[in-house]
């Protein structure tokens, strides 16, 4: 599994290299969960990574075609090795589908598309997490992401069970569709992660100093890379219970 950070500028997308981070997401948190940073300080965060990592971008919440495929192929032209759309507000399969399709044609030849689902969908009127998975493959997107819209209510621990955090994850591989994690995730939270087959975990406050809009440090983030890497490890070690007689 790959860790994901979500950063606000350069200096931070610094931080998140030095610590270890697989890829690099460029994210501002005070404008909600996938608020866009602007296209210079996105460009900034590319010269500062210096294709060391892949960097993604979020773009926000659509609702319009057009918007959404001019600035998926802005970032895209910019460095961007996927884009990140969500749909808050929206219901209708066929519009996300719509708009997914946009996303994918302005960011095409350049970066991949991200459908982001959200947990917490029946709170703030989104597409079900399910029917987004085929929302996204009917839309040929690269990848799925599910994320909690609302980052002052519970987690994404604390709205989905392993169970169906695990069939939801499944049901997107069966799509062939990449499969991203998120959503006020912590270091207790590896177990939970991983477990589920997942291909990326992206975190922000866990990486922060405090919280989500505060300050990404490297030390924060190398901890989640050891415990990722950890489990990993621990997950190849025969348990000499189950072994035979």
């Amino acid at each position: 599994m790959r860790l994901l950070v979500s950063v606000r500028n350069a200096a931070e997308a610094a931080a998140a290299c030095a610590g270890g981070a697989d890829i690099i997401d460029a994210k501002e948190p005070a404008a909600g969960a996938l608020g866009a940073v602007d296209l210079a300080t996105f460009c900034d965060i590319v010269a500062a990574v210096s294709n060391s990592r892949p960097v993604t971008a979020a773009l926000g919440d659509a609702q319009r075609e057009g918007d959404v495929e001019r600035t998926a192929a802005a970032y895209a032209r910019a460095g961007a090795w996927l884009v990140k759309i969500g749909f808050a507000g929206i219901t209708s399969r066929t519009h996300v589908i719509s708009l997914l399709a946009a996303a994918r044609d302005g960011a095409a030849g350049h970066a991949g598309l991200v459908a982001t689902a959200y947990a917490d969908a029946d709170r703030i009127g989104s597409l079900d997490p399910f029917a987004m998975i085929d929302a996204a493959a009917a839309a040929r997107a690269t990848g799925v992401l599910l994320d909690t819209a609302e980052k002052l209510g519970p987690g994404l621990r604390g709205l989905m069970s392993p169970a169906a955090l695990a069939m939801w994850v499944s049901t997107a591989r069966d799509a062939r569709l990449l499969v991203a994690l998120a959503g006020k995730l912590t270091i207790d939270d590896v177990d939970y992660v991983q477990e589920t087959g997942a291909d990326i975990v992206g975190v922000r406050g866990a990486a922060c100093d405090h919280g989500r809009t505060g300050q990404i440090v490297a030390t924060h983030v190398r901890a989640l890379r050891s415990a990722l890497a950890r489990r990993s490890v621990l997950a190849l070690v025969p348990d000499p219970l189950s072994a035979s007689d």
